[in-house]
């Protein structure tokens, strides 16, 4: 059904004359006018318009909806917009929506109602999926079991192949994809999976025990869902069986889902990456958004006071050497970008699963050799400019090259190890490319500098 009306909505962009054109219809209450432009919008385009509208005419919006569009894009809302649209929906409204998703969408949606509305919505949805919608509800969100379908469509090990065209057949209208079969024994335990492909090619008389394909990939329902996300990019998986310690099968996971996963990852390790947790995208307010930045920012502060303290006890070098001070903002800023870039690239390998503890050294000599030649060529071109346009003595241009070699190499070192140290120590490595690494690479960038400059000049 979600297929069929995604080849018939028409697809928009939005922008800002759309907008003010909704805005305006919903200030003037033109309500019928509204649904006659959102009857033939794509639910995704609703739910990017609703995004960027203001939240009171959101809400209001979304309430002219019916159920079925409403299930439809509901997860696409931001997450503070979903949560007030949920607020201001009577249970009845919610329960309606509820009944129109997907086991694994609906159990996302009642997880985060307050727990007397989501009771009241489980008591009165099918029964069935009541009970399936429990049982999703017992493991966490961000595991295997969490994400997983408990809907998926199977066959016995000793029915036929006619018998699996059948079963296809019954539930065509339940599923909006079917990319295979699962193969179950008679006590439910994984056993193998069907292609469509066999079930055209092979007898419809040849028993599915003789066409089975017993090569399975699967995972458990406690595992991490970056790992699931990690498990179905290697293998090119469109869907992933998630089965117990015995093998009995519990649901399913379609690429769909780890697409989710995959953008939700991002944001997360984006956020961290400036020093942010994730409650600054839910936060709608100043003051939240302030508590979530200002410890970040305290630990910024206090390595940059270390720093300024460097900077005193040289004081008295710095007062001979003023045109080594104007090379500072340089040197400090080139060795605090070599030093993210490489934590970057360090905390992508992790999250992958590339970067193995068999590869830590390796890993490290590489970025090392790396550091080595962007030095050569960095400290070349400061070495001309320094000479060629500040008129300094060859041998202090000289010194000042060598002096970025040294501190591309040591912040590119640490930006790559620790990551690797904060993994091994099973602490989220993203946090590492925050203020921590930038600050460290500060600190000990101008004790480098400073003390190879007071050496061989003073």
């Amino acid at each position: 059904m979600a297929e069929e009306r995604a080849t018939t909505k028409h697809v928009i962009k939005i922008d800002q004359e759309l907008l003010e054109n909704i805005e305006y219809l919903i200030e003037i209450n033109a309500d019928n006018s509204l649904l006659n432009i959102l009857v033939d919008i794509h639910p995704a385009d609703i739910a990017e318009l609703l995004n960027h509208l203001p939240t009171d005419k959101s809400i209001h919006l979304f309430h002219l909806l019916d159920s079925e569009t409403a299930s439809d894009l509901i997860l696409d809302l931001d997450e503070t917009l979903r949560e007030k649209v949920l607020e201001s929906s009577e249970t009845e409204r919610i329960t309606d929506i509820v009944d129109e998703m997907e086991i694994d969408d609906a159990t996302d949606i009642i997880a985060d109602l307050p727990d007397e509305i989501a009771e009241q919505v489980l008591d009165n949805i099918d029964s069935e999926d009541s009970q399936e919608v429990k049982e999703l509800l017992k493991y966490p969100e961000d595991t295997a079991g969490g994400i997983m379908s408990t809907n998926f469509i199977y066959v016995l090990d000793d029915q036929t192949v006619d018998d699996a065209i059948n079963v296809v057949r019954k539930h065509s209208d339940d599923f909006d994809h079917i990319y295979h079969i699962y193969v179950l024994d008679r006590n439910d335990k994984l056993i193998g999976i069907v292609f469509l492909k066999t079930l055209i090619i092979y007898s419809r008389f040849k028993k599915i025990s003789e066409v089975l394909e017993k090569d399975l990939i699967y995972v458990h329902p406690e595992v991490d869902q970056e790992e699931v996300a990690r498990t179905m990019t290697k293998y090119d998986l469109v869907a992933i069986p998630v089965v117990d310690s015995e093998m009995k099968m519990l649901g399913r996971i379609t690429f769909d889902d780890v697409v989710d996963v995959i953008q939700e990852e991002a944001v997360e390790d984006l956020s961290r990456i400036a020093g942010l947790n994730e409650e600054e995208e839910t936060s709608d307010t100043i003051l939240d958004s302030t508590k979530n930045r200002l410890p970040w920012l305290f630990v910024s502060l206090f390595g940059e006071l270390i720093s300024a303290f460097v900077l005193l006890s040289y004081q008295a070098s710095i007062e001979k050497m003023i045109v080594a001070s104007f090379f500072i903002p340089i040197v400090m800023a080139l060795g605090g970008s070599s030093g993210t870039q490489a934590a970057i690239i360090t905390v992508r390998s992790i999250s992958l699963g590339d970067l193995w503890p068999s590869h830590t050294t390796k890993k490290l000599i590489k970025e090392f050799k790396i550091a080595n030649i962007n030095g050569f060529f960095l400290g070349s071109v400061l070495l001309i400019s320094t000479f060629s346009l500040f008129k300094t003595e060859f041998s202090f241009s000289l010194l000042i090259a060598f002096t970025l070699l040294i501190i591309l190499n040591f912040a590119t070192i640490v930006g790559a190890a620790i990551p690797i140290v904060l993994h091994k120590m099973k602490v989220d490595p993203a946090i590492a490319t925050g203020p921590f690494v930038t600050t460290m690479n500060d600190i000990f960038g101008l004790l480098i500098y400073l003390g190879m400059v007071t050496f061989f000049l003073m």
